[in-house]
């Protein structure tokens, strides 16, 4: 039996190599720039509904 199989030496061969370190180092890279984007985008969101809300009553 073949532990592993195919994908399994695949990935074991990918992650092992630079390319794999390079890929680990750009994938942790990326999910930081997203949540600090996420995170922005959300304050910005609710600060900008907050100042339309404020805009629209003082107009009224």
């Amino acid at each position: 039996m073949i532990q592993g199989g195919i994908m399994g030496n695949f990935l074991s061969k990918f992650w092992s190599g630079e390319e794999g370190e390079d890929i680990a180092e750009y994938s942790v890279m990326l999910a930081v720039i997203l949540v600090i984007v996420v995170g922005t985008v959300r304050l910005i969101g609710s600060n900008a509904g907050n100042v339309f809300s404020q805009v629209g009553s003082a107009i009224q």
